[in-house]
């Protein structure tokens, strides 16, 4: 460890930048927000600096450097470009033993200005100690997507009920116990959420029941996308890593599976055609049971659960037995597979309307409103129609639709195993039989599928 990670309060103490030009305007602004009181000095203000000055938010000397200006300050910031100077206010400063930082000059620094990434009250500083601070900034960056901007509001909110919470438990094991799961849960997702008023209620519950040992479930309804990890959104990434069980489909990727909490408990809910590893009344009445032991349950489905995930139906039972839980919507198969397919659902030329429908066979045929499909200037989308292709390119051409109308069926798409192929409604039943596709595909038909050769982007991994 290079140097030892502090954080400093500044708060009303005198701070000295030396120097007035951009690089100066990033510093002081970063100390103006940590409430110091800043001094610059330096021969000539940049506009941005100037403006802090007439707006009497720091106090300037037109000078150069003396050490005197040391007199009474916290720490030093020299960002001139004259590397003389630059020296000169280190040794000084060092020689007073006031923390002092050169930009970009690691060997005279006693302190380092991190990356940072600020939801004050939590602060996460990010250094290279110097020595890659892009790097740094790099990180910073993917720090600031994974972690939502409400998290300023939820340390506040931990910090408002800190007090209540050592109150009500005297041993610290059961106070850590208890802020993981507040931290973790509900009333966090509440907080995030903005809902401000709930949250606050549904903590002071949260506390009656730890203190009479009432278990408190919820599920967790999260869309899993089309299946390329990529896709998922930062809330179901964060609820997949704090979920104590798993309640997963037969359209979930593996790849997506594997970022579910290690030690979370995994219950496999798949159904194929005429095979269901658990009907849905009992997949229903599982999600019950599961909360109502006081677990976090993630209900994991491919795509988007309200749409042909049957989403609705697990939440009225839940609705029902008053189980808490929330929605985390996914990308649908229909507008993940078609982006990567380099096919738009619609288009000013082609398309001014998207249709979805599942293509599940029944009895040999498919029940569906032929005459809203058949409509022109219309795109179809078929979920789970790969079995009955041939009915479905019958029936389409045999309600209207030209028998040269394009169309697409493409296999896991979004993936590294995503294959596409197209043709017409006449001839596109041969050619998946030829390409020996398999579940779970998309179908698409329309003059939009035209444009696959010429927009397709995607190159999947075909070794």
């Amino acid at each position: 460890m290079d140097f030892l990670p502090v954080f400093l309060n500044v708060r009303n103490q005198r701070c000295l930048v030396v120097g007035g030009g951009s690089v100066a305007f990033r510093k002081i602004s970063l100390l103006l927000e940590a409430g110091a009181a800043v001094h610059v000095v330096a021969p000539s203000l940049a506009e941005p600096v100037a403006v802090l000055l007439q707006q009497n938010k720091i106090t300037h000397d037109a000078n150069g450097f003396d050490p005197d200006h040391l007199k009474g300050c916290t720490l030093v910031i020299a960002a001139t470009s004259d590397s003389i100077a630059n020296r000169t206010i280190y040794e000084s400063a060092a020689a007073t033993n006031i923390p002092v930082n050169v930009v970009d000059s690691p060997e005279l620094c006693t302190f380092i200005m991190p990356a940072i990434v600020d939801r004050s009250p939590l602060m996460i500083a990010i250094s290279s100690g110097g020595h890659a601070p892009v790097l740094a900034r790099i990180v910073r960056s993917k720090l600031e997507t994974l972690i939502p901007h409400a998290y300023a509001r939820l340390a506040s909110y931990a910090a408002k009920f800190r007090p209540l919470v050592k109150e009500h438990f005297v041993h610290k094991k059961n106070r850590r116990l208890f802020w993981e799961k507040a931290l973790q849960g509900r009333f966090a997702e509440m907080v995030l959420a903005g809902k401000d008023s709930s949250a606050q209620d549904y903590f002071q519950q949260l506390l009656k029941d730890a203190l009479d040992n009432t278990p408190q479930g919820e599920v967790y309804l999260v869309g899993a996308g089309p299946g390329n990890p990529d896709l998922l959104t930062f809330r179901a990434m964060r609820l997949m890593q704090q979920a104590d069980v798993v309640v997963y489909d037969r359209l979930v990727s593996p790849d997506i599976l594997n970022l579910v909490r290690r030690d979370a408990e995994r219950i496999y809910a798949g159904k194929e055609r005429n095979h269901h590893t658990l009907s849905q009344e009992t997949i229903n009445q599982l999600l019950v049971r599961l909360a109502q032991e006081g677990k976090r349950v993630l209900r994991l489905k491919g795509g988007d659960p309200f749409i042909f995930g049957r989403g609705g139906e697990e939440i009225e039972t839940l609705t029902d037995h008053r189980i808490p839980f929330q929605v985390v919507p996914g990308i649908t198969a229909a507008s993940g597979v078609a982006a990567y397919a380099g096919i738009p659902l619609t288009h000013r030329d082609y398309a001014q309307s998207c249709i979805f429908v599942t293509g599940h066979l029944k009895h040999n045929g498919l029940d569906l409103d032929w005459s809203s499909l058949v409509r022109p200037n219309q795109t179809i989308v078929i979920y789970m129609g790969l079995l009955g292709l041939p009915v479905l390119c019958q029936q389409l051409i045999a309600h209207g639709c030209p028998a040269n109308t394009s169309a697409a069926i493409i296999q896991q798409g979004t993936t590294q195993t995503q294959k596409v192929v197209t043709g017409s409604l006449e001839t596109l039943p041969k050619l998946a039989t030829d390409a020996k596709l398999t579940a779970p595909t998309l179908i698409i038909v329309g003059e939009v599928v035209r444009l696959h050769q010429r927009l397709a982007w995607f190159e999947a991994d075909q070794e």
